[in-house]
Formats: structure tokens, sequence, C-alpha cells
């Protein structure tokens, strides 16, 4: 069942799917202490701004989110420099072993962020995010996209 937030003018859902990247690509979330504690600085950060975090998946150098806004006047772009920003300053500080080989003194994360809506097929992007990092997944959906665009052509 479709669950939506009321405002005192408002009652909406809003969901979207989005990603950060790894400044330079690094691998950092190979580092299981860097990936668990990214994780919980990423779910403090979207409860302090007013957003819930419902799905996270973390692959080696990005991690993929589902967000459900619970104040309908933040935007993607706020909720992004909010998570971003409190993730990158507080990880660094607590981690100067991997800011120091991988990131030389600059940020954690890349400028890039994407972004998509979710709509009637949220549960199939839910399953993308929670099976990120899991390399046999991958080659399975990867070979079901192939057969599935060559019988179509047919």
């Amino acid at each position: 069942m479709i669950e939506f937030t009321r405002g005192s003018s408002s009652y909406f859902r809003i969901e979207a799917h989005i990603c950060f990247k790894v400044k330079y690509c690094h691998n950092v979330f190979d580092i299981m202490e860097f990936k668990e504690r990214c994780k919980e600085l990423l779910l403090q950060a979207a409860a302090h701004i007013g957003v819930e975090i419902t799905e996270i998946g973390f692959d080696r150098n990005h991690v993929h989110m589902d967000i459900r806004w619970m104040r309908i006047s933040l935007s993607i772009d706020q909720i992004a420099k909010s998570l971003k920003g409190t993730s990158a300053r507080k990880l660094l500080m607590e981690f100067p072993g991997v800011k120091r080989k991988f990131f030389w003194g600059s940020g954690l994360w890349s400028g890039m962020i994407f972004g998509d809506s979710l709509g009637k097929e949220a549960e199939q992007i839910r399953g993308y995010i929670r099976d990120q990092g899991n390399e046999s997944r991958k080659y399975e959906v990867s070979l079901r996209r192939f057969f599935h665009s060559n019988t179509t052509s047919l």
C-alpha cells in the first residue's frame, strides 16, 4: 500500500532513487568499516533534514539510495548537498588514512548526482539498490537484459 506524508497544508508521496559517486572512482567502500560508517552518517543526516532513506546499497565506489521526502519544501539538490557534505566531512575526519591515501585533501564525493523519481516500478528500483555490490546478481541481470533485448527484436 502506498503511504502518503501529511504536512500542515499538504498530502504527498515523493520518492527518488539517487546515487553519489566517489571522487576519482576510488574503491573506498571495499573498506567495510568505512562503508558501514558512511551508511550510519547518511541515515543520520537524512533524519536531520527530514528525509527517510528507505533503501541503501553500496558498490565499490558509489552509493545508491531510495529516499522519501518527509518535508515537501526540500529540493533534490538541497538533499544531496546536505547528505554529501555531512557524510564527507565526518568520514574524512574519522578516517584520515583514507583521506591521505585517496583524496589528497579534497572532498570525498564527486560533483555528480544521479536522480530519478520513483513511479510504479518503485519495488524494482529498490531491488536494484539492495543488490549493489552483488556480482552474481549483476551477471544475472545483464544476461536477462541480453536475452530480453534479443528476443524482442525478432
